[in-house]
């Protein structure tokens, strides 16, 4: 059985390695910033990365007939303020500023479309995991976005990265936090009649 990950996070797809799984990856097209737009200012976070993981999915899906398509999309919600990406470093610096401290939630959205079948199914749900951070120093914020590290990953650090040093502790899944949860994925592909077990490739 073919599994197609439709996202350009190596996070995610070492992710899916260390557990067994050999997708393989195609990337969206999907204009994330327009579709956000559309869709209103009145939509949750959890709601938002269940969107972005939805069009992700769906644009892959009907390039990759006879697989199961797997979109996600993670954000952090901090003090009611959602974050995705920094657009550059002085976004990152003033972030982990507010960040430091504090706890957030990262909310990952995952969606799954299963091309063997026509119609093809879709099924989708969110892993929020709670993330305190400790108290940095500014030399230790400037010294991280100087590795250019939280400029590629959603909320601006990693916890299986150079950021775990920052992370105190996760209330949650923790691979949700790295931004694929392998129990939920577990329990969507089994709503469509798939066990993870399938997809193993050793």
């Amino acid at each position: 059985m073919k599994l197609v990950l439709a996202s350009a996070s190596p996070a995610r797809l070492a992710t899916l390695r260390s557990a067994g799984l050999e997708p393989e990856v195609q990337v969206s097209a999907v204009d994330e910033p327009a579709l956000l737009r559309a869709a209103g200012a009145a939509v949750t976070p959890a709601d938002q990365v269940l969107l972005l993981a939805r069009a992700k999915a769906r644009d892959v899906a009907p390039t990759q007939p006879g697989a199961v398509v797997v979109g996600c999309d993670s954000m952090l919600e901090l003090g009611g303020e959602v974050h995705g990406k920094p657009a550059h470093a002085d976004e990152a610096v003033a972030r982990w500023r507010r960040m430091r401290g504090r706890s957030g939630v990262l909310h990952t959205g995952h969606w799954i479309v299963d091309t063997r079948r026509t119609p093809a199914p879709e099924v989708g749900d969110v892993s929020s995991t709670t993330v305190h951070f400790a108290d940095l120093s500014d030399a230790e914020i400037d010294a991280y976005v100087a590795t250019g590290e939280p400029l590629a990953v959603a909320g601006a650090f990693t916890v299986d990265g150079l950021g775990g040093a920052f992370v105190t502790r996760i209330e949650g899944d923790h691979h949700g936090v790295v931004g694929i949860s392998l129990p939920l994925l577990r329990t969507l592909l089994a709503d469509l009649g798939v066990s993870v077990t399938e997809l193993w490739t050793r």
